[in-house]
Formats: structure tokens, sequence, C-alpha cells
């Protein structure tokens, strides 16, 4: 007689699952308040201990905050004399401007040949003329004392990461903290420990800027081809000389593209920094910003920019540059000619600065301005057109933005921590469904519920519009060789401009309001929408295309069935990498009005509430480590779908 076949039990799908959460915990809040809303007198005050922990550290920790401040400022002191201060004691006059602005130049000549020597040297230059000098070279100052520490720190961590796998492991997941968590959050550890002014400012510069070195370091040195160190083995290298003489040469590329990150992201935290007592242009920014004096603020906004993308091309074609092969015999002048007319510039410079001031500081009277302009312009817009931008404006808050506000502050919680636990366990089982669970509930139990809430609602609505902005656009770019040509421009410019900018034209358009929180974070969150999906559409196989074209597919139809689902992991790491910008525009957005996690942070900077800033930016972190882990599950679930896992 033959055994019984067992016949599985059907498996619930998500959506039924999903539903069946949604009316249970509807009903459960309905029947118990505390299951809408979790009381406030119930909140564990986590807020306060983090304060007081850091109060009890710093003041336990004073001799050696105070010897580090203290170390560090003597080379930034140094690099603000050579720069704009001079040596008063010594009677010696900075480095004149005409010969920073030449050696850029020159600079520029050496690694990427005449375009970008010209670029960098009328750049420099904008610096002089527009009266944005000694705060520019303030804010290069940290720059140069910073890089240098941050890099060599990353390279280190790096390292050792690579020779330890349960080091990586460890900073692995601390980087993803720190990369998450928004620039302003990291103020106030460092306020608390090390007070305001330039050292503080550069210490949370350091440590914003820090992973991505150390991050392209383990990537660079993971991936040296392994005949490459066998070969050095076999030549008889030690340990020290295998790493030093072999592997790190062979990651150089790698090496510098960190190195690059290192420097652009310590220029966008150096703005920010600002708001902790750092002087320079973000000082000057944010101050053009409060008084809405938006011709100035586009004047220093483009002077940051300037600074940016020169830094980025002079690193970038660095990493592109050739190497140089010179005789041994040569002279100097022969071996360096570009070290060579700087030094002659130097000293011509230096020599006519101490008899002209006009060659050690930009003299003021042959200054330009065109905040004037601006100005006018701003004040014609705001007459002209901005009833016409109103009823859009209106009609966004009123039937957009209200109602997704409504609805996420209306969500019951255990309804909201249910559905992501069900989508975690559908993608990747139990350990991604306890992720947001013990994440957001973490911030429920410390009374940051609505401000998460308010966050999430900002960065959906942001998200939304950057996925129908941006994949649109990224199709159309990868159909068309110039529209691709014209999208790279656009994006490589928006992606320069510091998350600052993209509040300069919200305010003059669309004045205060969630409906601005949300535009500035379309403008600078809809890249990488663009980016991946064009990326994901070339990377789409040709003999897959041919196939689809001899089967009698229409344009439409190849797009649809064919590209797209191909496309579609990329799409999801667009989406991804969306959100976490979007995320860090949260921030920013807090200085122009809002209720959110961001809003959180801004207001516990000035009365040094460290527990409640820290907690509200790793709450920012949360959102995006629980999109990065749940996008990421789908879009691995889709390439075994397809075959490419």
């Amino acid at each position: 007689m033959a055994a019984p076949q067992i016949v599985p039990a059907p498996r619930l799908s998500l959506a039924s699952v999903v539903v069946a959460i949604i009316l249970l915990g509807c009903a459960a809040a309905w029947t118990w308040p505390p299951l809408q809303r979790w009381p406030v007198e119930w909140a564990i005050p986590f807020r306060d201990w983090v304060t007081q922990a850091f109060v009890w550290f710093s003041a336990a920790a004073k001799p050696v905050t105070r010897g580090l401040s203290w170390l560090l400022s003597w080379p930034l002191w140094l690099s603000e004399a050579l720069l704009f201060r001079g040596f008063p004691a010594l009677n010696l006059l900075p480095l004149p401007w005409v010969a920073i602005v030449g050696g850029t130049a020159i600079l520029g000549h050496w690694a990427g040949g005449r375009g970008l020597a010209i670029f960098c040297g009328l750049s420099v230059f904008y610096l002089a003329i527009f009266g944005l000098w000694q705060d520019a070279m303030q804010t290069l100052s940290i720059v140069l004392v910073t890089v240098p520490l941050a890099a060599a720190f990353g390279l280190g961590l790096g390292l050792w990461a690579t020779r330890n796998a349960r080091v990586e492991r460890v900073l692995n997941s601390v980087f993803d903290v720190m990369q998450a968590t928004p620039h302003m959050a990291y103020l106030g550890p460092v306020v608390i420990l090390f007070g305001f002014g330039q050292v503080p400012a550069m210490l949370a510069t350091f440590g914003f800027a820090l992973p991505p070195m150390a991050r392209c370091t383990i990537l660079g040195l993971r991936t040296v081809p392994q005949d490459v160190i066998e070969a050095g083995r076999m030549a008889g290298c030690t340990p020290g000389q295998l790493l030093w003489k072999v592997e790190i040469p062979a990651a150089e590329k790698t090496l510098m593209l960190g190195l690059n990150q290192v420097v652009m992201q310590t220029l966008a935290m150096v703005v920010i920094a600002s708001l902790v007592g750092a002087s320079g242009l973000g000082q000057k920014l944010l101050f053009s910003l409060q008084q809405l004096q938006i011709g100035k603020a586009v004047e220093q906004g483009v002077a940051i920019t300037l600074i940016a993308i020169v830094l980025d091309r002079l690193t970038q074609a660095y990493i592109r540059k050739a190497p140089e092969h010179q005789a041994t015999r040569t002279g100097f002048i022969a071996r360096h000619p570009h070290l060579s007319l700087f030094l002659l510039l130097l000293a011509t410079s230096g020599a006519a600065a101490a008899f002209l001031q006009a060659f050690a500081v930009p003299p003021r009277e042959l200054t330009l301005s065109y905040g004037g302009p601006i100005n006018s312009a701003v004040r014609w817009v705001s007459k002209e057109l901005f009833p016409y931008i109103k009823p859009l404006r209106d009609w966004l808050t009123v039937w957009l933005m209200l109602p997704l506000r409504s609805f996420y502050l209306w969500l019951p919680w255990p309804v909201m921590l249910g559905v992501l636990a069900a989508i975690g366990y559908h993608l990747s089982g139990w350990r991604l469904a306890l992720l947001p669970v013990c994440l957001f509930g973490f911030l429920m139990l410390a009374g940051f519920w609505e401000p998460l809430m308010l966050t999430i609602y900002l960065v959906t609505g942001a998200t939304i519009l950057c996925v129908l902005i941006g994949i649109p656009i990224g199709i159309w770019a990868a159909h068309s060789p110039r529209a691709a040509h014209v999208t790279r421009g656009v994006c490589d410019t928006l992606q320069t401009f510091p998350s600052f900018i993209y509040l300069i034209p919200v305010i003059m358009l669309f004045q205060t309001s969630d409906v601005s929180n949300v535009i500035a974070m379309l403008a600078y969150a809809t890249v990488p929408a663009i980016r991946f999906t064009y990326l994901g559409l070339l990377r789409v196989p040709a003999a897959t295309m041919e196939a689809a074209v001899a089967s009698g597919a229409t344009n439409w139809q190849r797009l649809r069935k064919v590209e797209l689902p191909i496309a579609f992991p990329e799409i999801l790491l667009g989406i991804n990498q969306t959100i976490m910008m979007a995320l860090a525009m949260v921030a920013i957005t807090a200085l122009i009005g809002s209720r959110d996690l961001g809003q959180e942070i801004y207001k516990a900077l000035p009365g040094a509430d460290t527990g409640r800033g820290l907690i509200a930016g790793l709450g920012i972190a949360f959102i995006g480590i629980t999109a990065d882990r749940l996008i990421g599950a789908w879009a691995m679930q889709r390439k075994r779908q397809l075959g490419l896992a």
C-alpha cells in the first residue's frame, strides 16, 4: 500500500499578510489608544542619559580633549598663516594671492593640460575678484589639514580590515551607520567634547570624511590580481615590502578615488560645520540665507561650488594621468618644469608684495559683485511670478503633501512595524524582519516616533517625485547619445554643488513650506535615479536585444518586457541611493523649517543637547539602513529570478 503523500500547506502571499496586519493593527489601535500612538509618559529617557554621559565624559576627558585641540590647532594655524593671515611676529606676509591663483593654474596644467589650467586659474581668480578671498582661504585651510588626516587614518583602518576579517565586519557596520548619519548629527558630540570653533569643525569633518577612504582601501586591496601578489612573493618581498611596493601601487587608482571622495566630503562638511563656529564661506553663506540676502548667498554658493569642482577635477585628472619618465641626467628645471615655474612666480610675486599691497591681498576697490542684480531679480520673481507659483505650491500642499503627512501620522505603530517586518521576512528571512522592528522600535521607545514619521513622509514624497522624473530621463539618455551627453553634464554639475546651494532657488520660488523641503531634496536626489537607470539599460546584453528585435518586438515592448526587467536591479540601486541622498538633505532642509528628525538635530545644537541630536541623527541613519537592506534584498531576489546571481 502506498504511503500517503503529504501536501505542504499553502504559503500565504505577502499581500495577504500585509492586509491582515493592517486590519488587525488598526482594530487593536482603535480598541486600545496606546497602540495608535506610544504615550509620551512611557518614553524611556535615552536622550537625557546620552546627554549626561557625554557631559560626564567631557569633564573626565577634558585634559585629553584640550591636548588634542592644542595639537591640531598648530597645523591649522600654519595653514591659515600661509594662505591669508601671514606671520605678524616674523613680519612675514602670507602667500600672495597672485601666486595662489597662478599656482593653481600651473597645477591644473601639470595634472590635466591647458583646459584644466584655464578653468582652475579662472575659478580661483573668481574668489579674489568678488571679494571672497579671506573667507575662501579659511575654508580651504580646514580642507588642507583635514584631508591628509582623514586619508591617513582611513588608509590605516582599511589596511587593518584587510588583515582581519572580524575587524572588517565591525568596521563595515560602523561605516554603514556613519555614512547614513547626516552631516549635522556629527556636530553635537563634537560641541560637547571640544566646544565651538575651527578645531571642533575640523574634527567633525574628519569623522564624516573618514569612511570613504577606508572603504576604497579595502576595495582596492581586495581587487589586486592574485598573480601580481604571487609575483611579489616569488621576488622575495617581505610582508611589508609586498604591501607598500606591490599591493598599494596596484590599487593606486582605487585609493585615489577614495582620496577624491575624502576631498569632496570634507568640503561638504566644512560648510555645514559653520554651525559650530567654523569661519569661512560656509558661515557667510549660512548668514546670508538666514538674512534672505539671496544675491550674496549666490556669490558665496558659486565660490563653494567652484572650489569643489576644482578639487574634484584635479584629483580626477591625477587619477587618469599617465606616469612620466624623465632622463636621469637632465637638470632640475627640465625634470620639474611646472614646479620651477611656480617657484619663479612665487619669488616674483613675493618680492612685488613687499612693495605693493595689491599683490599680497586682493584690493577691495577692484572687487566686483553681481549680488545687486540678483536681489532685484528675486524681488521681481517674488512680485511677478510668485502669484503664479503660489497656486501650484498650494495645490501640491493640499492635495499631495497634507494627505500623505496625515496618513503617516495616523498610521498605528504596530501596523508600520508589522508591515516592514513582513516585507523583510518575505525578502530575506527573520534577520531582515527584525531589523526595522528593532531600529524603529528604539526610536519609538525614545519618544521620537512623530519626527520619524514626518521624516519618512518627506523622504517618501521626494523619492516618488525623483523616481517619476529620474527613470524616464535615464531611459531617454540610454536611447539617445545626444541626450546622454547633456544629461551626464547636468548630473555632474548637480552632484558637485554643495547641498546648501539647493536652498537658494527654493526660497526664491516657493518660500518656506513642506513643498520647498521636498523640491530641495528633489534637485539633490534625482541624479542617482537617472544615472543608475542609464547604466542598467546600457548593460542589457546585445544578444538579448537582438533576440527581441528578431522576434518582432516593438520599441515599447523591448523596453517594457526586456530592458527594464533586466535593468531592474540597477534601477533599484538607483532608488536606494536616491533615498540616501534625500535623507542627507533632511538635516539641511531643517534650516528652512520642518518638524522632522532634521529639525531635532538643528534644535539640539545651540543648547548642546547631545542626546537629542545624536538619537535624531541615528534615526535618519536607521531609515537609510532599513531602506538599503530591504531594497538590496529585493534586488538580489530579482537577480536570482533572472538567473544573474
